[in-house]
């Protein structure tokens, strides 16, 4: 009887259809983040360099800043993957002439739909409500269905609001 070696697979994170090396350097800044957010950080910024077109990099950097409160750097992180996704999905670079799509758009389109959402909680979390407002009000117009989760952020808004 022939013996089946089980090897289990790390846990990965799809994060699209990316370059392997691109791929391999997000990954390993994940498993990084757990034990060494310096490292994890340094790998993003490497991916970022070799490839500033690949949005989830943009993402991975955004997120491990806001989660370290290091709402500075999130917002520009944020920002310049907003940029980059709006260029690739040929909209304006100034979100605040962006218009709605039917469907909503998936791709570049909707990265920047979503970092838009980002952005609003970082500025929530940077006590700039009126920012945060500001982008929820366009979220409400671009995606009026909440696909990419700014309710979610419309509502901690409403919370400190009532506060």
């Amino acid at each position: 009887m022939q013996m089946l070696e089980l090897v289990s697979e790390p846990d990965t994170i799809n994060f699209g259809d990316l370059p392997e090396e691109i791929d391999a350097l997000l990954q390993q800044g994940v498993a990084a983040y757990r034990r060494d957010h310096a490292r994890a950080d340094r790998l993003f910024r490497q991916a970022l360099a070799a490839a500033p077109q690949e949005l989830p990099t943009y993402f991975c950097l955004y997120k491990i800043h806001t989660y370290q409160g290091h709402l500075d750097e999130a917002k520009a992180v944020a920002e310049l993957g907003l940029a980059e996704a709006a260029r690739q999905a040929g909209w304006s670079s100034d979100w605040r002439q962006w218009v709605p799509h039917d469907p909503l758009p998936d791709g570049a389109g909707r990265f920047a739909l979503y970092t838009l959402k980002a952005l609003a909680f970082i500025h929530l979390r940077k006590n700039d409500p009126d920012s945060a407002a500001e982008m929820l009000a366009a979220l409400r117009q671009l995606d009026p269905s909440g696909a990419v989760g700014w309710p979610v952020v419309a509502a901690l808004a409403d919370g400190l609001d009532a506060e």
